[in-house]
């Protein structure tokens, strides 16, 4: 395919259907859940290109484990289709301590908020219980629209004013600060 749709804070179905119309392709779910397995087969493959071309973000592993250590139930929501979101974790050694059955992913729904919705359902928790830790402005709009508060990292390709102004409760340069994440994340959660 030459073109490809908007993919900024999107989820995978949504950038393959979105992708197909630009093209003219009518899909449906059965394409899409070929497509899902073709790209989570690409990704294993290419697990060392994605580890040589990547990095995990500087700090990202000590909040985890800190967070771990602290007894924070961690999953991940993404856009990601699960296989996929479950490589790009384990390529940099990030999938220790995720609870996958609690996450969301791309496959479930087309919607970062209704994405936090049904974490939070799996989780059997409360939006005061949870905080999102997440990177761009979709993920911030996700999380509020189910009263979830939200530490912004600009990581990525939003920065700070953009966290900012979609209304991140924190918005921090990096996950350095491992102490002080896990200090945000036990306040914010009431915990």
């Amino acid at each position: 395919m030459r073109e490809q749709a908007k993919i900024d804070g999107i989820t995978e179905s949504v950038i393959f259907r979105e992708t197909a119309k630009l093209h003219g392709l009518t899909t449906d779910c059965t394409d899409f859940e070929l497509f899902a397995q073709a790209l989570a087969e690409e990704h294993v493959k290419r697990a060392t290109e994605l580890r040589e071309r990547g990095h995990a973000l500087p700090g990202a592993a000590a909040v985890l484990d800190a967070l771990d250590a602290d007894s924070v139930q961690q999953t991940v929501v993404s856009g990601n289709v699960r296989p996929v979101a479950e490589i790009k974790l384990q390529v940099f050694g990030l999938d220790q301590h995720i609870l996958w059955e609690l996450g969301a992913y791309g496959e479930d729904h087309d919607t970062r908020a209704a994405l936090v919705r049904l974490s939070l359902q799996g989780a059997e928790a409360t939006a005061a219980q949870t905080v999102l830790i997440g990177d761009t402005p979709a993920d911030v709009q996700g999380a509020h629209a189910n009263g979830v508060r939200v530490i912004a990292v600009a990581s990525g390709r939003s920065d700070k004013a953009a966290l900012r102004d979609a209304g991140a409760e924190v918005v921090l340069p990096d996950l350095r600060e491992t102490a002080l994440l896990v200090k945000l994340v036990r306040g914010m959660s009431g915990s």
